[in-house]
């Protein structure tokens, strides 16, 4: 597939998706959901990726979604459209999808990054859910998601009040995994999915559908699932090989099988 919003690269296991539009800021349009959700698909069903980046410029991650697509829409448009439920197929991607996000992450650009499984933030980082300055409110998740990973109150000050939250208050909520340098920013990030991509592939996956389970549901149901998939990975050869391998003190070769 010819792509012309973003850049698809691939380094190694992992797969590489780069936000392109730089006269936008990165903005958030119908191509580039598109465009972003079949480059993950692809890379979904490569068996050679395990696991995936995510990023923008070092100016914007992305600065929003594009207002200029939204502008003229009626409320009929926009209803019967589900506008914006596209986004939820990139967010069914089953292998790890880590952000890395540089300069502005906001509205659209924002929710984007909370999509992916975690974000590592360049120290530049700024985030934000300016929606309400334009009439609007966050549309992509960001009432829902934000108020997960940070709690009501700050959730609530940020789409209310429409501020930036910069790199080191959004590592102190938990909205970020990690800052680093934005000159290391890309670097550090391929390593934190490389590293993911040498673990065995089923492990990885049902670790990320385990976590996710803790959002929708009781503490006691998240425990008996994680339990049934903690019993379902004796199944495999990687299971088998991954506990030689540290009772034989070398490195285990997963075939994830």
């Amino acid at each position: 597939m010819t792509y012309e919003t973003i850049l698809v690269e691939i380094r190694g296991k992992v797969g590489l998706i780069t936000l392109n539009r730089p006269k936008a800021l990165n903005a958030l349009n119908s191509q580039v959901l598109a465009e972003v959700v079949a480059a993950a698909s692809a890379f979904d069903a490569d068996p050679a990726i395990g696991a995936m980046v995510l990023t923008g410029s070092e100016k914007a991650f992305a600065a929003g979604a594009d207002i200029k697509e939204m502008q003229a829409m009626s409320f009929a448009d926009a209803y019967t459209q589900d506008f914006f439920v596209g986004w939820e197929e990139f967010t069914r991607t089953r292998k790890p999808v880590i952000a890395a996000v540089a300069g502005y992450a906001l509205g659209g650009g924002c929710e984007l990054a909370m999509m992916c499984d975690f974000i590592i933030a360049g120290d530049n980082a700024k985030f934000g859910q300016p929606e309400i300055t334009l009439g609007v409110m966050p549309g992509m998740g960001g009432s829902q998601r934000l108020t997960r990973f940070v709690g009501k109150s700050k959730a609530m000050d940020m789409c209310l009040t429409g501020r930036m939250m910069d790199a080191a208050e959004a590592e102190r909520s938990g909205l970020v995994s990690r800052v680093v340098p934005v000159a290391e920013l890309l670097d550090e990030t391929l390593k934190a999915a490389a590293k993911i991509a040498e673990f065995s592939l089923p492990s990885v996956m049902m670790t990320k559908e385990a976590v996710n389970r803790a959002y929708e549901t009781t503490l006691a149901e998240g425990l008996r699932f994680e339990r049934r998939l903690f019993h379902s990975l004796f199944a495999l050869d990687d299971q088998k090989e991954g506990m030689a391998a540290f009772v034989e003190k070398r490195k285990p070769n997963f075939t994830n099988r």
